[in-house]
């Protein structure tokens, strides 16, 4: 904190909110974890379970979690174990006859076929888990093998798909069939303050608003640069995802969008920029209390982001900055800025970059969206009253960056001098100029 202090100017007694953003990942596990790993496929070949499953859980224990997203107890002859994975509790055993978890998802007070139909359909496409009825009428999500099939890779993967699927299911089944279905007992999730839910909700009205707006004026025409709106709906559907980090129908309605457009039909790049439109639309028609019932606190085991190179995403920022040159000369400066804050939300979106790069995605959407997080309570510098642009603050803020990553990364040096103050716009496309630069090789 001294350091932190000394390089921010702030009073030791100020501390940053405890707010998370961005979804959770578990793709860089640290020597400890890997070794354990190793340890538990050791022991399985030998046929020592418990020690395998013990080393095995072991691995999947979070070690930065503020509350833990993992415990068990063992006896003799038996493992007991419960995780979490956002709102899910997972419960399961293993012992030298048998490995099974499951998670209540909700419980069934009337037996509606729509949801039953729906499960089925998913169950045809899960490779190790089930959603089944148990004897209470609880609609459960079950994994169950003979400990000789369940090696640790096997059991991570099944462990996987049953806690993203029960995580992800809850609340779009709860919110559709509320007639049908009450929560689980077992629901785990920590309480947002109403005032940091306000905040949230405001700011995603008005960022579909303000991307409406920018649609409604037609310059360019829509029709005619369709690509170019498409970079501003997708932009701003992985900006909520980081920002809001949502739950339930508004996550699952996110991700709707970029499939939307992504997914190979018929259908022209202008009826999918509609299409995307609509859904936004679907966000701001529902009600308030809708969006606060889905903002909580969680912890979680499993990430769905796979672990990428630095090179992916300096690949990724070379191919796509140049699609803002054209609105850029223009002065379409919203659709230029479009460009990098998509290239931004859909890395952290859809993988799990080397930390350096994380944070200074991170450092990126402080310095873009320096109102939102002072608004919810944060002591951000990177912009002044009028959202102009500190250089100081924001070469001390990569500075810091630097300094947390040097003893693992040595030859991290961000060239800062490329740096472009004269616009939000300008900024974006030489922020991740500079990240694309980046070496990030250890020695």
């Amino acid at each position: 904190m001294d350091f932190i202090t000394r390089l921010f100017g702030l009073p030791k007694t100020q501390q940053q909110p405890d707010i998370p953003f961005g979804r959770f990942s578990d793709a860089f596990k640290s020597d400890a974890q890997q070794q354990a790993f190793d340890r538990s496929l050791e022991s399985f070949e030998q046929g020592e379970y418990l020690a395998a499953y013990r080393d095995f859980l072991t691995f999947l224990k979070d070690e930065d979690a503020r509350e833990p997203n993992i415990i068990w107890q063992e006896t003799e002859s038996e493992i007991r174990f419960e995780l979490w994975q956002g709102s899910q509790h997972i419960t399961g055993f293993a012992n030298a006859e048998k490995v099974k978890a499951e998670s209540k998802v909700a419980r069934a007070d009337d037996l509606n076929v729509g949801f039953m139909r729906r499960l089925m359909e998913v169950n045809f496409n899960l490779k190790f888990s089930r959603f089944a009825l148990d004897a209470d009428n609880n609609l459960i999500i079950i994994f169950d093998t003979r400990t000789v099939d369940g090696s640790p890779l096997k059991v991570l993967h099944a462990l996987r798909e049953l806690a993203i699927h029960a995580d992800k299911q809850d609340d779009l089944l709860l919110g559709e069939f509320a007639h049908a279905l009450s929560p689980a007992e077992d629901r785990n999730h920590g309480e947002i303050p109403e005032a940091e839910k306000e905040t949230k909700y405001n700011y995603i009205c008005r960022s579909i608003e303000a991307a409406f707006t920018e649609i409604d004026q037609g310059k360019p025409d829509p029709n005619n640069y369709p690509g170019s709106y498409a970079y501003l709906l997708l932009a701003l559907a992985f900006r909520l995802d980081y920002l809001i980090k949502p739950e339930g129908f508004m996550m699952d309605l996110l991700e709707k969008v970029y499939a939307t457009y992504f997914t190979k039909n018929n259908l022209t790049p202008q009826i999918k920029v509609q299409q995307m439109r609509r859904e936004f639309q679907t966000l701001l028609d529902r009600p308030k209390v809708e969006f606060f019932k889905e903002m909580y606190r969680t912890r979680s085991t499993f990430g769905a982001n796979p672990a990428v190179p630095h090179g992916t995403l300096a690949s990724f920022i070379n191919g796509e900055l140049a699609n803002m040159e054209w609105p850029l000369q223009q002065g379409h400066d919203a659709l230029a800025f479009a460009v990098p804050q998509y290239v931004a939300g859909f890395t952290l979106f859809h993988q799990a970059p080397p930390k350096p790069d994380r944070e200074f995605l991170h450092l990126f959407f402080q310095i873009t969206e320096s109102s939102f997080f002072r608004e919810l309570r944060f002591n951000i510098p990177y912009t002044d009253a009028e959202d102009r642009l500190q250089k100081f603050e924001i070469l001390k803020g990569i500075k810091l960056i630097v300094e947390r990553n040097r003893v693992q990364f040595t030859r991290l040096r961000p060239d800062t001098n490329r740096l472009d103050f004269a616009s939000h716009t300008l900024f974006g496309k030489s922020f991740l100029m500079m990240i694309r630069d980046l070496d990030l090789t250890k020695e």
